[in-house]
C-alpha cells in the first residue's frame, strides 16, 4: 500500500470556517488548538460523498481523505462555492506527516476492527452517516445547523429511523468490499471494507447474530465496543 494513500485539501480564505461549517456533518467550531475531528461531507441526499479529518492549522483547515477522491471533492466543493472567498489546494498526506508511526495496512485494520469506515471511491455516496455510524463516532452534529444533506441526517436522527448499520464480521475466507451480505439467500447487505478475514458491513441491526453468509462463505459477527 503507497506512502501516499491520503492526501490534504488545504481551505483557506476569509469565508473558509463559515463555507466548511455550511457543508461538513460535524461542529468546526468546536476545533481547539491542535485537535481535529472526524467528519463526513454529504450530497443533498444525505449520502455519504466521503469521510475526513479536519484539523485547523492557524487560519487554514486541512482535510485528509484518500488520495483517489481528493481532486474529485475538491471540483465539487468548488460548485458550491459560489461567491464566498475561499480556496482549496491539494498537498500529499504521507504516513509520517499524518502520526501514523505503523504500516498503512496494519492502521487501516485497527480501524476497522474498532469500527471506523473507510469510504474509498467504490463506496462514495451508497451510505448515510448513521449507516456509517458517523452520529456514533462524533462525527455528526444536530446542533450547529444547516449543511448539505443535514435534512436528511437529521429526519433520520429524530425519528429514530436507524435499522441499518455498519458491523463487524469476520469471514471464514476473505471477501471483497461491494460483496453482498445475504441471509437465507436473500441480499440483506453490502462489504464495506474488508481486509484478510476482517470486514464491516452494513446490514440491518435486528439481522446482526442471524446465519449471514457473502456468496458461501459464513460470517461471524463482532461486536463493536460503541455499539
Amino acid at each position: 500500500m503507497p506512502d501516499t494513500l491520503y492526501s490534504e485539501i488545504v481551505t483557506r480564505g476569509d469565508d473558509a470556517f463559515a463555507f466548511l461549517q455550511g457543508q461538513l456533518t460535524a461542529d468546526i467550531a468546536t476545533l481547539t488548538g491542535t485537535g481535529e475531528m472526524k467528519t463526513a461531507w454529504c450530497n443533498p441526499k444525505g449520502r455519504v460523498i466521503c469521510l475526513m479529518t479536519v484539523a485547523a492549522d492557524d487560519t487554514d483547515y486541512r482535510l485528509t481523505l484518500p488520495t483517489e477522491l481528493a481532486d474529485d471533492v475538491v471540483q465539487r466543493l468548488i460548485m458550491f462555492r459560489f461567491r464566498s472567498k475561499v480556496q482549496f489546494e491539494v498537498q500529499e498526506a504521507t504516513l509520517q506527516s499524518l502520526g501514523i508511526e505503523t504500516t498503512a495496512d496494519d492502521w487501516l485494520r485497527d480501524k476497522l476492527r474498532a469500527g471506523v469506515a473507510e469510504v474509498w471511491s467504490a463506496q462514495s455516496e451508497k451510505f448515510t452517516p448513521h449507516m456509517l455510524n458517523l452520529d456514533l463516532l462524533g462525527a455528526v452534529s444536530f446542533e450547529k445547523g444547516c449543511y448539505t444533506g443535514q435534512e436528511v441526517v437529521a429526519r433520520t436522527h429524530y425519528r429514530g429511523a436507524t435499522k441499518r448499520r455498519c458491523l463487524r464480521f469476520e469471514s471464514a475466507e476473505p471477501v471483497t468490499p461491494g460483496d453482498k451480505v445475504a441471509h437465507d439467500g436473500r441480499s440483506i447487505g453490502e462489504v464495506v471494507n474488508a481486509i484478510g478475514n476482517d470486514l464491516l458491513a452494513v446490514v440491518p441491526i435486528e439481522k446482526s447474530d442471524a446465519a449471514l453468509t457473502v456468496g458461501s462463505v459464513d460470517l461471524k459477527h463482532i461486536p463493536l465496543d460503541y455499539l
